[in-house]
């Protein structure tokens, strides 16, 4: 920076002045010293518009990244969200799977005992009738003998 580099100069030039004998006090040139202020008065304009700039950039730089983080922490939000509906809908899912199955069973069960009941229905109709047809080929039979 310039500015750093006049006052640099404007200190070298204090400490290798002329000193009074005695005191702290030291004999400048008046020129050269309002010289060194004419030069600062030139640049601190300038120096003040850097500093300006630089405040500006910083001040953006921060909003830029408090929005960056804003947003990361929406999206970081939205995909918890997500995952935890998706795991929701997961259990869901797999309560409605074994509901099915749990069903599906019980129907087979009823099917299984259902079809055993109609077939022991069948068989015991078939016996009677067997036992009736048994009845009269008996019955015949005795005819049969009786008649020889």
């Amino acid at each position: 920076m310039e500015l750093l580099s006049i006052l640099n100069e404007m200190e070298e030039f204090v400490q290798n002045s002329s000193r009074v004998p005695m005191t702290k006090k030291v004999l400048v040139d008046e020129d050269k010293m309002l010289d060194f202020l004419d030069r600062i008065r030139t640049i601190l304009p300038e120096e003040i518009r850097k500093a300006k700039w630089v405040v500006q950039e910083r001040e953006k730089v921060i909003n830029e990244t408090k929005a960056e983080a804003a947003r990361m922490m929406e999206d970081t939000q939205k995909e918890i969200h997500r995952r935890a509906e998706e795991s929701e809908i997961v259990k869901q899912a797999k309560g409605m799977a074994d509901e099915i199955v749990r069903k599906a069973e019980q129907t087979s069960r009823d099917m299984r005992l259902g079809a055993r009941d109609y077939a022991d229905e069948v068989l015991v109709k078939l016996e009677s009738r067997l036992e009736r047809l048994v009845k009269e080929i008996e019955s015949g039979r005795s005819e049969l003998k009786a008649m020889k």
